[in-house]
């Protein structure tokens, strides 16, 4: 018997796959079957890899390549981004305001490219996301008025709106339905590879060389991958269906089904800590006079978010994704808890690990969900819908908790974001399905998600 399969049984299934690295084994044995379960996890990689068709394998690799380079540069500005922006104005309200305006750009662009992406394919979209990471950069070079700042964080948000889509859409279209969960968690390791990697090349490069050098590299990292998403090639048979549908209407319609709308919902909630998070964690570090390279936090969470994805998306097609969405809003909330509390370095390092692992479960997980819950025709859209709730957390974390830490703190502003987050965790655990107790049942991963398009996906977890 395996060690996953161990701590699965010593857990009684379906929330262990987390709990149980804390507690299921000995503390001698932990740290070995915590590596265990990552040798699992790659020894499944494998074997679900290779038995995909070689043209599938190619296009999986280069988007891989190219998702890594696309994180790393957006992530390699996180730690000194604010900093750099304080430097210009020193109200905090200010900052927040153009922070925010990524959020607004990502926003304001998500109907356009979901259409785009349904109508005329993902990889136009995923290149258009990866030339406005390889272009702003450069704007934040060339200018330091506030109002050219906000245009260029909003051109920055275009980024996420197109390529994420395109890279979830493609990893969807060409995953089999019953592996669709553990690939989407493999291919989704690109997210906290470039988050790990970013930050601290971020942070050095601004301490040793200043802000300009730091642009021009993540603007190079971001061109380098422009030349790889060239070489991805769509499905054959996902590009004929697409070019075979009508144009899509309604697309803010499709918000109020309410297999979509909760989702959104959930993640409006930690999409306001999020953007707490990658707006003042910097200054809340400073205002706490800790010494901390702020971009260790982010190497942290980072690396808590590649671990556990190596276990979860395999896990989720067996379990289900209710629980781990679940565990991943509770991570959330810890993690906002002790932002505002802490007054050590260490306590934001164990801050850092808790939001990676929140978020390293959380999105993939809402992928694939969004994925049970569409036809094929429809997945931009019903993945871009659900994401409209965390872009509009994100826009209105900047100027909104601005304000609050202008008349407080920026501790506060972490006090009220672990407010939010248990707010998202309760939206999910009660309205998730049809009705409370179908809700409860699949938020907890005891019961079925009611919404699921594909029957096989309606299943009950295996007990």
């Amino acid at each position: 018997m395996t060690c996953s399969q161990v701590l699965l049984q010593r857990c009684n299934g379906v929330l262990s796959v987390v709990d149980c690295m804390c507690i299921a084994v000995p503390r001698a044995e932990r740290f070995g079957c915590i590596s265990a379960l990552n040798r699992d996890a790659l020894s499944s990689f494998l074997k679900v890899f290779t038995t995909l068709d070689p043209t599938i394998q190619k296009n999986l690799l280069a988007l891989f390549a190219a998702g890594l380079l696309f994180w790393t540069s957006l992530a390699s500005l996180l730690p000194v981004l604010p900093l750099y922006i304080a430097e210009v104005s020193r109200d905090a309200q200010i900052l927040g305001l153009v922070m925010g305006c990524f959020a607004i750009g990502l926003l304001a662009s998500r109907p356009f490219f979901a259409k785009l992406a349904d109508f005329r394919g993902r990889k136009v979209v995923l290149m258009m996301g990866m030339a406005a990471v390889a272009i702003a950069p450069l704007g934040y070079i060339l200018t330091d008025s506030i109002p050219l700042l906000m245009l260029v964080r909003a051109f920055h948000g275009l980024s996420i709106a197109a390529f994420a889509l395109g890279y979830s859409a493609l990893v969807v279209d060409l995953s089999p339905p019953q592996n669709r969960g553990e690939l989407i968690g493999y291919m989704s390791l690109v997210n906290p590879l470039g988050m790990g990697i970013g930050p601290a090349l971020g942070g050095f490069l601004q301490e040793a060389f200043g802000y300009h050098l730091m642009f021009w590299v993540s603007a190079l990292i971001g061109f380098v991958g422009l030349l790889l998403t060239w070489r991805v090639q769509e499905p054959q048979q996902a590009a004929i269906a697409l070019e075979q549908q009508p144009a899509p209407k309604h697309f803010w319609r499709m918000l109020l089904k309410p297999h979509i709308r909760i989702p959104a919902l959930v993640l409006l909630m930690i999409g306001l800590s999020f953007g707490a998070l990658s707006t003042f964690v910097p200054l809340l570090v400073r205002e706490a006079g800790v010494t901390l390279n702020v971009g260790l936090f982010y190497s942290a969470a980072a690396i808590a978010s590649f671990t556990i994805r190596l276990v979860v998306g395999r896990a989720s097609d067996r379990f289900g994704r209710g629980p781990f969405i679940s565990i991943s809003l509770l991570f959330y909330t810890a993690a906002m808890v002790l932002l505002w509390r802490a007054t050590s370095a260490a306590t934001f390092l164990v801050a850092g690990v808790l939001e990676g692992a929140g978020a390293g479960v959380l999105i993939p997980m809402m992928a694939a969900l969004m994925a049970d819950r569409s036809q094929a025709n429809e997945r931009g859209r019903t993945f871009s819908l659900c994401m409209v709730g965390f872009d509009l957390g994100i826009a209105f974390a900047g100027p909104v908790l601005g304000a609050v830490a202008t008349q407080t703190s920026y501790r506060a502003v972490f006090g009220i974001s672990a407010g939010l987050s248990l707010l998202g965790f309760l939206f999910f655990l009660m309205l998730s399905g049809k009705t409370l107790q179908q809700s409860l049942r699949f938020a907890l991963g005891q019961g079925r998600d009611v919404y699921a398009v594909d029957r096989s996906l309606r299943r009950s977890p295996v007990p």
